[in-house]
């Protein structure tokens, strides 16, 4: 098995490794958050440990410090890009490049986001309609922008 490190050289633990991967896939924008990663990391660690110390079982603990590591990431205003490109753009955008386009552009629309409490169950709340509708509105601004 090879070691796998951050972009600091050092080698990622479990919890880091799992994070890493999960940002990538959801929130792309914070996989160069070393700090983020690491205080996360350790805090799941620690979670984890404590929970096992207290008497609860391995899974028990795990399941906590899981809470722990991927608090707040649960909802991925970059996934709900996607998506709006593959709903609502398919003609304009290929598939294939929905991922590259809303990384692009995910900072573009942070004007948009920040008007929401973006909880771990935004997506199901009566706001995320909203922001769906406003975001839709801001890519095809920039697409007519140029923005390709």
């Amino acid at each position: 098995m090879r070691n796998t490190k951050n972009k600091t050289g050092q080698e990622l633990s479990y919890y880091g490794f799992s994070l890493l991967s999960y940002l990538k896939e959801n929130h792309p924008e914070r996989t160069s958050d070393i700090a983020f990663i690491e205080e996360r990391t350790d805090a799941a660690a620690e979670t984890y440990g404590n929970t096992v110390k207290n008497g609860q079982t391995h899974i028990e603990a795990e399941e906590l410090a899981s809470e722990v590591l991927f608090q707040g990431l649960h909802f991925s205003p970059y996934n709900t890009l996607i998506h709006i490109l593959w709903n609502e753009f398919s003609d304009e955008i290929p598939e294939e490049r929905a991922k590259e386009i809303a990384l692009q552009i995910l900072p573009l629309c942070s004007d948009v986001l920040d008007e929401y409490a973006l909880t771990d169950d935004f997506a199901s709340t009566s706001q995320y309609d909203e922001l769906y509708t406003e975001l839709t509105g801001t890519v095809e601004i920039l697409l007519e922008d140029g923005l390709q």
